[in-house]
């Protein structure tokens, strides 16, 4: 047997859809900050011009990644992980504040943010764990591994703070499922956050009765279950200390303008001009770009600078204000192109780490792109993440950038028979 050429191994589609979105993203930097001094699109002095930059040297970096041996990151996934570590535990101590967070590290004119990294060293750490031979995913040892390699990184981030970046980790919990992790336990977890909600939504003791009438109406509907009531007595227990536990974890754990941003989101609160400033501005925008948008550099919200964050966590306002429903659609499309190509690449790998670490990919993609578009239309509360590829950041499209085309070289990896 024989290697192919890496050039012939490589899936161009991939990497197709990776440049059309940062393309698109690099035009639309450019029409959230412009202005009529500053027109042309290379100006190195704005953020656009910036932009550039970072997407000249993500290509060199994505080129260099895919020349390196396949098994490196493999091989090397651990030592990875734990430099990342160290780096996020020291930019907690040494790092630059910036808008509260101290989650940068000052390199001369520019700032490196270690949590966009954080994201792909946590992925290989889990397939390096997952792909071993012994491995039982039932087991619960296996399973608090597995939490403490995804979460640990999300804690040091805490520390920072940096709320948003944190809660990306837990989008990595969807590969247990593909390796084997009972679908119950997703359940579990959306029941859980459902009642969270409704807690802060609906007078507690209404919501007990009508978890207990349920509760009476399954056991009356389902024989089997009259023998185990006791069982079911005990879950409706359960449910019902954790919702009145809810106002105190939401009083005394989530930050002041947490609480607020998430009132507002649920229309227990109404702050126009506040907490819901952003999200009635990106709505305002992005209604306003009707079927086919406004025209490029003719977004008014954009051009009077309305929306705050445009460039970076607001930036498909300005997709949606210039280039109207079909321009969203595109960048939808694209996205999700992106993320199902990649899912389609993984269940074909013959290594067990590719296959995981495709589904991480897959997986970090999903979670960003589905929370930043969500709080731009007033779905998710703002956390403030950004939209893969498409805002505005060296950091973000490094990050992004590594984190799919090591999945790309480990794709590449193909044999033929002589």
């Amino acid at each position: 047997m024989r290697q192919k050429g890496i050039a012939q191994n490589i899936d161009w589609i991939t990497i197709l859809l990776y440049l059309a979105l940062v393309l698109i993203g690099w035009v639309n930097i450019y029409a959230a900050v412009y202005d009529d001094q500053h027109r042309s699109i290379f100006d190195l002095s704005q953020n656009y011009g910036r932009q550039l930059i970072f997407i000249a040297s993500s290509i060199l970096l994505g080129a260099v990644i895919l020349i390196i041996d396949a098994k490196f990151f493999s091989t090397f996934a651990w030592v990875i992980y734990l430099a990342v570590l160290v780096m996020l535990l020291g930019v907690v101590f040494l790092g630059k504040e910036i808008a509260g967070a101290r989650s940068w590290y000052q390199i001369g004119p520019f700032s490196l943010q270690p949590s966009e990294f954080a994201k792909f060293a946590t992925a290989l750490a889990l397939a390096k764990y997952l792909s071993r031979i012994d491995l039982d995913i039932s087991k619960l040892s296996t399973r608090i591994t597995a939490a403490v390699i995804i979460f640990t990184p999300s804690v040091i981030i805490l520390l920072q703070p940096d709320t948003g970046s944190a809660m990306v980790f837990a989008a990595l919990v969807l590969v247990l499922f593909r390796e084997g992790l009972s679908g119950s336990l997703l359940i579990l977890g959306f029941v859980v956050a459902l009642l969270f909600i409704l807690a802060l939504l609906v007078n507690k003791f209404i919501l007990i009765g009508f978890l207990a009438s349920n509760a009476l109406l399954v056991i009356w509907l389902f024989k089997e279950l009259r023998k185990k009531w006791i069982w079911v007595a005990g879950i409706l227990l359960v449910a019902a200390a954790y919702v009145f536990s809810v106002d105190y974890a939401f009083e005394n754990v989530l930050e002041a303008h947490q609480k607020t941003r998430i009132n507002v989101l649920l229309g227990k609160e109404s702050d126009p001009h506040g907490a819901g400033y952003n999200i009635n501005q990106s709505k305002i925008a992005i209604g306003s770009g009707g079927f086919a948008g406004k025209g490029f550099l003719k977004g008014t919200q954009t051009k009077f600078k309305f929306v705050p964050e445009q460039s970076t966590d607001f930036i498909f306002c300005t997709v949606g204000e210039e280039w109207g429903f079909v321009g969203s659609t595109l960048v939808i499309v694209l996205m999700m192109g992106l993320m199902i190509r990649i899912i389609i690449l993984a269940e074909r790998q013959r290594s067990k780490f590719s296959r995981i670490y495709g589904y991480a990919v897959a997986s970090i993609l999903f979670f960003h792109f589905a929370v930043n578009i969500g709080m731009t239309i007033g779905l998710f509360p703002v956390i403030g993440i950004p939209l893969p590829l498409i805002s505005y950041g060296g950091s973000s499209l490094w990050g992004f950038t590594i984190l799919l085309f090591i999945f790309i070289r480990q794709d590449s990896v193909k044999l033929e028979l002589l």
